[in-house]
């Protein structure tokens, strides 16, 4: 009886092996690994070998309590069988993070690698992070163990399934038939940002201003995003994210969240809103700071590891805070900003919040997964999402192009007044002076009167003061015959650069022009000036002429002390005559490749003032002249002398010719300023 029980137990333990093995052929499109007897399950740390888990004798039958985490590993193991006479392929279909294959062979186990946050050149099936393929040599028995692990803390259970190649092939089939459309989608918005976005990298560096700046980091994080998105798709072309699985999961929510904060800040500087209301400019740059901070703690946190579902509520609860929000600022806007583009944002933004919400409401309220459901497609939530976003960025593109040609515009109006001012400028110093003239000779004729009628007791002092009133005079006369012979040089110098065509240059001219003209009508009632003042004008002067000679033309100003210069004084434009002779009557018929010119100012012990270039020198200079000498030099010099006897001080001039092995190599000026 004894021995009966034995063969009886052998027998059934026999059965048991025999039955606990899953034949390839017998499955007609898939088969599900979860529930059957012929599956047995353990858990383990994450880290265990497969050595060791061959080794353990803990294993149950595999049900849903068996859940991959962060820290745990869920293992399988079952025996495949191919009882025919031919080379028989299956296949393994898991969707959840990671999966590790290994199958037995003669020579030992072959280890297969797949899983979602596995790159796309460590898996097996390049096409799908779904399948793993299998192959079974003819009558092979083999036995499989299986390794689930999770990049989440926690999640629900994903079992494997085994597909037979006819159902892997429908499946596929089915899959590529659904994903169609969708990935079509996401290519044309792929390609018609990296052309905006191309654009707007070279105006970036054309114009180099904020708005380009803002506008392209709100393009490249949406790109971004839809790599992220088409990641998760069976596309092989452009499908770069699938080299980086992990790290393109954990930037999804950033990079949304940082295309908003450059949108925000986009949309300040396209609509000028800090002109219209200053409060208004700072909530939405605060609202930018905050979408940016959370885009980086997002990325921080899911980085070390947040639970799955504390992710998903953090995701409803932003989203819940910022939608309405962002309506609140839209209003807001509409009703305080009155700008040009306004309409091209109330499309735009309509079109991103109604993306927004019902992308939200689709992905939450499982709108995605209604059978025959219009939303029930393929990343519906996304591709939601994208087409709100593309609208708003094509409004945006048409609303940058027409803010160009607006400011375009501003340039022409500005222009036009700028040129209506210096003619009313010119026709204002023509009378300036013929007034001037008139006062002068008025005046000269009430000195004569009164000269005849004083005393010749008193005739010595009277002299003097007549003497000193008539230097003053010469001075205000010399000084209105500077002003006029400077403004012609610089119109014809405006006219050259029109004629040329160059019509920046003379914007850029006009407005360094008309600021030097208004600082020389402000000093022409002045008697003296600052050294400082005068260096000021200076450098006005020779930022105009280093327009018009061009690159071949350099100066340099030296100088110790701005505010120790701020206590001298000196005529106005005392020194700009002499500039203006070295340039033009040294410098510009010099066939040296560079013509430089240095303005020296030592105030080491008394100021001493140099002015020194590397022309044709004075000789060679008149005799391209002749006997024409620069009005503007031999005025200069009266007003020096006319200036040392009213202001009681001693400036004294010299003119040395510089010579280089006997030939002229350029003029230097000296003025030395004694108390």
């Amino acid at each position: 009886m004894k021995k009966l029980v034995i063969i009886t137990l052998l027998y059934l333990l026999a059965f048991y092996t025999l039955s606990a093995q899953i034949k390839a052929d017998a499955i007609d499109s898939s088969f599900k690994l979860i529930g059957n007897p012929e599956v047995q399950a353990l858990k383990s740390v994450s880290d265990v070998s497969i050595d060791n888990i061959i080794k353990s004798t803990s294993w149950k039958a595999y049900d849903s309590t068996f859940t991959a985490s962060r820290d745990t590993a869920v293992w399988m193991r079952f025996k495949l069988k191919n009882p025919t006479q031919e080379i028989l392929t299956t296949y393994i279909f898991y969707s959840g993070s990671y999966i590790d294959i290994y199958l037995e062979k003669e020579d030992g186990y072959q280890h297969y690698k797949n899983g979602y946050f596995r790159p796309l050149n460590q898996r097996p099936e390049p096409k799908s992070y779904f399948f793993t393929e299998l192959s079974l040599s003819p009558l092979q028995q083999s036995q499989c163990y299986i390794k689930l692990s999770s990049e989440y803390k926690a999640v629900g259970s994903i079992a494997p399934i085994l597909y037979s190649k006819h159902g892997y092939l429908e499946f596929m089939d089915n899959a590529q038939k659904e994903y169609d459309s969708p990935i079509a989608f996401m290519y044309v918005y792929l390609i018609s940002l990296c052309c905006i976005a191309l654009f707007v990298l070279v105006f970036c560096f054309r114009l180099q201003k904020r708005i380009y700046v803002y506008y392209f980091g709100y393009l490249f994080f949406q790109i971004v995003y839809a790599f992220v998105v088409l990641q998760a798709t069976p596309a092989t072309i452009a499908n770069l994210a699938s080299y980086f699985p992990y790290f393109s999961n954990l930037i999804s929510e950033t990079a949304q969240f940082t295309f908003i904060g450059f949108y925000i800040l986009f949309i300040q500087h396209l609509l000028t809103v800090k002109m219209f209301d200053l409060k208004l400019a700072k909530t939405l740059t605060i609202f930018a700071i905050i979408c940016f901070s959370y885009a980086i703690l997002w990325f921080g946190f899911n980085l070390f590891g947040v639970d799955f579902e504390i992710r998903r509520m953090s995701n409803i609860i932003i989203r819940a805070i910022v939608l309405p929000l962002n309506l609140f600022l839209f209003f807001w806007i509409i009703f305080k900003v009155k700008h040009p583009l306004l309409k091209y944002f109330v499309v735009g933004q309509s079109l991103f919040f109604i993306g927004s919400v019902l992308s939200s409401i689709v992905f939450y309220s499982g709108l995605n997964q209604v059978p025959n459901g219009i939303f029930n497609f393929p990343h519906s939530q996304n591709i939601i999402f994208m087409a709100g976003l593309l609208g708003e960025v094509l409004c945006f593109s048409i609303a940058l192009g027409e803010s160009m040609f607006l400011v375009q515009k501003d340039k022409e109006k500005t222009s036009q007044k700028l040129i209506e001012q210096l003619q009313q400028n010119q026709i204002m110093e023509t009378n300036m002076r013929k007034e001037l003239d008139k006062q002068i000779n008025q005046k000269t004729e009430e000195l004569v009167q009164v000269y005849s009628k004083i005393e010749k007791q008193k005739e010595e002092q009277l002299n003097k003061s007549f003497n000193e009133r008539l230097r003053n005079m010469k001075m205000l006369a010399l000084r209105s015959q500077m002003n006029p012979h400077f403004i012609f040089n610089s119109l014809n110098a405006l006219k050259n650069l029109v004629m040329q065509s160059r019509e920046e240059d003379a914007i850029s001219y006009l407005d360094n022009f008309s600021l030097l003209l208004r600082n020389i009508l402000q000093n022409s009632s002045k008697n003296s000036i600052t050294v400082e003042e005068e260096l000021e004008i200076l450098e006005l002067y020779l930022s105009l002429e280093k327009r018009r000679l061009g690159n071949n033309f350099s100066y340099v100003i030296q100088c110790d002390s701005r505010e120790i210069l701020s206590q001298y004084n000196i005529p106005p434009l005392l020194l700009q005559p002499f500039v203006e002779n070295a340039i033009w009557h040294g410098l510009y018929p010099s066939n040296k490749p560079e013509k430089n010119l240095s303005l020296v100012f030592d105030t080491s012990k008394q100021l001493q003032i140099i002015i020194e270039d590397n022309g044709i020198g004075r000789k060679e200079s008149s005799k391209t002249k002749k006997t024409h000498q620069s009005a503007g030099t031999n005025i200069t010099k009266e007003r020096l002398t006319l200036y040392n006897h009213v202001s009681h001080t001693q400036m004294q001039l010299s003119i040395l010719d510089l010579e280089d092995n006997g030939k002229p190599s350029g003029t230097r000026i000296t003025i030395t300023y004694n108390d």
